[in-house]
């Protein structure tokens, strides 16, 4: 017998797949409301929408405005404790994370400065780790904060492209990221999505691809009603799917954002519903499988597909028909609706007629001359000559025609170029290269790397590397240690009146795995910024006036290492 939260759950997911105009929100369950307070002071404007497309991910969370400049306090919006502490190079840069009694995780980051208490526990795992890029978990006991204390003070780090607070809300139970707006820290926003124009995909029974029969249509209306440029009857095939470029503007701000919801209605019953309510990090490369990819590549243009392909796992999808492929079994003329909403209900709809038209006969869907045929749902193993190539189940979002060819040799390569079919089709994590170099590599072959991969290791004979898409790939050897170029001291200089010393430091083919600096023997903290590029020591006051001597030794992925000394009085 089903228990009350159970039968109300049910009843909760009924009623918001079936009674649109009640609820302006489709959501699988429902949030706490006046719990959670915003985390500035400001009022709410948002540069980024929570499930924005983005390149390769979706965006998890609220990028909060700061008016173009640092130094806002950031309070924790709720009871609880700072369950992690995270100083990333790009991504989040300084970055702490608020676990809370209700199940719930706020996240911020792009921090410019922690609170003391918290910068002290920050100092104190980066001096014992010996590194500034550290992931830190602590107990319920360590830092526990109240709703509304300052936390940090919101900043420009990591890979922000301009000043701002990145907000999220995740479910602590499985980390998934949920649309801060369902909890009631919304956004003012009377303004309806827009719709510039829609796409038809001719499917024929075919895996998506980029050659993949398609024609976009310029849609005309404003204020939430809008209908083709060009009224016309579309022709589907057999078998086809939709697709639509929309995007949202809120009241706060003149950003366009993402919009909420889509849905497709096929002569009045839904067929296909996307939401952007809540997905979990392992799902959000899926953006491409979501997107036209092969025209995004191409154009630039993001076109969102209203059909989803097989292989693509993500709970941005609660509902559809055959994956919102229309077949059409009649010559009848049919209707369509496009209904698109943001997350405070304001709606934009437009309706078109569509018809089987003359090519409604399936064609058998066959591998085409010169591919071999790999499945999305399967593990696929491909070897040729000196080459093996492995896609687990899971990185292919659809079947895929596969193309291959061996190209002559590059200057300074040891071995063959593969040419592994082509940027237009996306992986969703990773996928193994193998490649057997010339003989000629010899020793130096745990100096061997794979060109367009990493990770590259070698055992049983070959080079083996991880690639996160296709293209070209062969083996060369990394022997240069990474470079380091002082910018701001010399040999026996005088550093007094100088706030920091900074290098610029790089490497030029497998990257940058790790640095150590040092003055007098002692471990001194060493950041690395991601838009300067630099890496900068700060001076404190542990540095006493006098002759000191500085040793940085940074390393790359093969191990080679570049030490750079100097004294320098203070």
């Amino acid at each position: 017998m089903l228990k009350y939260p159970a039968v109300a759950a049910l009843l909760l997911a009924l009623f918001t797949q079936n009674k649109k105009a009640q609820t302006p929100t489709i959501q699988s369950k429902t949030y706490p409301q006046n719990i959670f307070r915003y985390p500035l002071d400001i009022p709410p404007s948002t540069a980024g929408g929570f499930g924005e497309l983005r390149g390769n991910h979706f965006h998890s969370g609220l990028d909060f405005r700061t008016n173009q400049r640092e130094g806002y306090p950031v309070h924790a919006v709720y009871d609880g404790y700072i369950s992690r502490l995270r100083v990333q190079f790009g991504g989040f840069g300084n970055a702490l994370y608020i676990t809370h009694p209700n199940g719930y995780t706020s996240v911020y980051g792009h921090l410019q400065r922690f609170s003391p208490e918290i910068l002290q526990v920050l100092r104190e795992q980066q001096r014992i780790q010996q590194k500034d890029l550290v992931d830190i978990s602590l107990t319920p006991m360590q830092l526990p904060v109240y709703k509304g204390q300052i936390v940090a003070w919101s900043g420009n780090t990591g890979g922000s492209a301009g000043p701002h607070l990145h907000f999220e809300l995740r479910d602590s139970q499985n980390e998934e990221t949920i649309n801060a707006q369902l909890f009631g820290l919304t956004i003012p926003d009377r303004v309806p999505p827009t719709i510039s124009a829609i796409a038809l995909y001719k499917l024929n029974g075919n895996p998506f691809s980029e050659k993949t029969a398609h024609t976009f249509y310029p849609v005309a209306g404003a204020a939430g009603h809008y209908h083709l440029a060009n009224s016309q009857v579309l022709e589907i095939g057999s078998d086809a799917g939709l697709g639509i470029a929309c995007v949202d503007q809120n009241s706060a701000s003149a950003n366009r954002n993402g919009a909420y919801s889509i849905e497709v209605k096929l002569d009045g019953t839904i067929i296909y519903t996307m939401a952007m309510e809540r997905f979990a990090f392992d799902q959000t490369h899926a953006i491409n499988a979501y997107i036209d990819y092969p025209t995004a590549q191409t154009t630039g243009r993001m076109m969102q597909k209203c059909f989803i392909l097989p292989g693509s796992k993500i709970t941005i999808y609660p509902q559809s028909v055959n994956r919102g492929i229309i077949k059409l079994t009649d010559d009848a003329v049919h209707d369509v609706e496009y209904v698109v909403k943001d997350v405070a209900g304001n709606t934009s709809t437009l309706a078109i007629k569509i018809k089987a038209g003359p090519e409604s006969k399936a064609i058998a869907a066959q591998p085409a001359a010169g591919t071999t045929r790999l499945h999305y749902d399967q593990n696929n193993v491909f070897s040729s000559d000196n080459l093996k190539m492995i896609i687990p189940p899971g990185n292919l979002y659809d079947d895929l025609d596969f193309t291959f060819a061996k190209l002559p040799k590059h200057a300074g390569a040891y071995s063959a170029t593969y040419h592994l079919h082509n940027r237009l089709t996306p992986i969703h994590d990773q996928f193994e290269v193998w490649i057997k170099p010339d003989s000629t590599i010899g020793t130096l072959a745990n100096k061997a790397v794979i060109v367009g991969a990493d990770e590259a290791v070698y055992e049983d004979g070959y080079v083996k590397a991880h690639a996160k898409g296709f293209g070209d790939f062969y083996v060369r050897l990394d022997t240069e240690p990474p470079f380091i170029r002082p910018l701001n001291i010399i040999n026996g200089g005088s550093m007094a009146g100088k706030s920091k010393i900074s290098f610029k430091i790089g490497d030029s083919l497998s990257g940058i795995k790790a640095y150590l600096g040092k003055i007098d023997g002692e471990w001194v903290l060493m950041e690395w910024d991601y838009k300067t590029k630099l890496l900068n020591y700060t001076f404190d006051t542990s540095i006493a006036p006098g002759k000191h001597k500085l040793e940085l030794t940074v390393t790359d992925n093969k191990d080679n290492a570049a030490t750079y000394t100097a004294d320098f009085y203070r």
